[in-house]
């Protein structure tokens, strides 16, 4: 139990997502080192070998090799060309190359020969102070992981979804980073899927909030008339796409979590059941989120249907009610020689009485039964 706590410790000190510049490297580092490298290390005993800080991948490497450890290298959004060395360097197959240049892919976990491909889709809920038809509620990114016996390396597309926090947080814990690339791999997942947490708790205000909306009664016969249908389909828009990335994720994380594989080490790879606990956690929330947002779009569409009617029988009630005076009126504007009515002395009054108690009496009738 108290290394279960120590893991969760060094790896999940927050469910806030930390925004960094995407991209942000030391600008002393070596020319020849890509641009999209983010960071270069050498890890040795759970320790950050004390190098300088322009080392590049190729030296890296050399350095594992020759003293053993591992290395970890970050890159953010390398072209073809600037990841093709790396690629080569540590021999990565080409479709995993070529899917981690490109990005734009399913949350998946692949094994090419002695490295794990693993794709993780990183969500960032997006701040706003009013939900409106064109709210960007979820921003989404990609995490692409390489694991190694000697090696890890990091590809991330989007702005969000800095790891340079989490590196930090591993180097602060010496013995958990000594279990190696898996032991990273584990960090990242957790990480990712602790994102996803934070990202559910706040979606979860949104829906509450248009829910309140769609079922408060209005001002008018206990209809709500100000929630916009657009406004809880964009919801519903943003609620899919977080599901995309979580329920493919659920398999390679079972996968993790119960396959004995090489790469990963033991004592490491009963974590990956917590993560996917976790992971089943927020599937089972989004689930609900889109079904709920499903029963709220079509209360919403009942409502509009429910006021539709009762403005036309309104429109209804009086038209009933403006047709009895227009009948009578109809009639005497024939101008017929011989209608004796015309002569009467009291038809005038007579027939505008009558005319009012008729249209009284339809408007009680019809007040009675709801229609006005």
């Amino acid at each position: 139990m108290s290394m279960i706590r120590d893991l969760r410790a060094a790896v999940r000190p927050s469910r806030v997502p930390v925004r960094t510049d995407a991209g942000a490297y030391d600008t002393t580092r070596d020319p020849s080192t890509p641009s999209a490298v983010v960071d270069c290390a050498v890890y040795r005993d759970g320790a950050r070998v004390d190098v300088d800080r322009s080392l590049t991948p190729h030296e890296a490497m050399r350095l594992v090799r020759r003293d053993g450890g591992f290395v970890w290298i970050g890159l953010h959004e390398p072209t073809e060309a600037e990841f093709s060395g790396i690629a080569s360097e540590f021999g990565l197959h080409p479709l995993a190359v070529e899917d981690a240049v490109q990005a734009h892919q399913r949350p998946k976990l692949e094994r090419y020969d002695d490295t794990l491909f693993t794709v993780f889709k990183t969500i960032h809920y997006v701040e706003h102070d009013q939900l409106t038809a064109n709210s960007e509620v979820v921003e989404t990114g990609e995490v692409m992981c390489f694991t190694g016996q000697d090696f890890f390396i990091t590809v991330r597309h989007g702005g969000q979804g800095s790891l340079r926090a989490l590196r930090h947080r591993l180097q602060d814990d010496p013995e958990l980073l000594a279990k190696g690339p898996s032991a990273v791999l584990h960090a990242i997942a957790d990480h990712v899927v602790d994102g996803y947490l934070a990202v559910a708790d706040a979606l979860q205000d949104d829906i509450d909030e248009v829910e309140t909306e769609v079922f408060s009664p209005g001002r008018r016969g206990g209809v709500s008339r100000g929630v916009d249908s657009a406004r809880i389909y964009q919801l519903k828009r943003e609620v899919l796409e977080f599901k995309r990335a979580v329920s493919p994720l659920l398999r390679p994380m079972q996968l993790l979590s119960e396959r004995p594989m090489r790469l990963i080490d033991p004592d490491i790879q009963k974590y990956f059941r917590d993560v996917a606990d976790h992971l089943v956690r927020v599937q089972e929330q989004v689930v609900g989120f889109d079904e709920l947002l499903n029963s709220i779009l079509q209360a919403n569409l009942a409502q509009a249907s429910v006021a539709q009617n009762e403005d036309m029988r309104k429109i209804t009630s009086w038209a009933a009610i403006i047709a009895v005076p227009t009948m009578v009126c109809g009639v005497y504007g024939m101008n017929f020689t011989h209608m004796p009515e015309l002569h009467a002395k009291y038809g005038y009054p007579v027939i505008m009485s009558i005319t009012v108690c008729i249209c009284l009496g339809i408007h009680r009738t019809l007040k009675r039964n709801g229609w006005l």
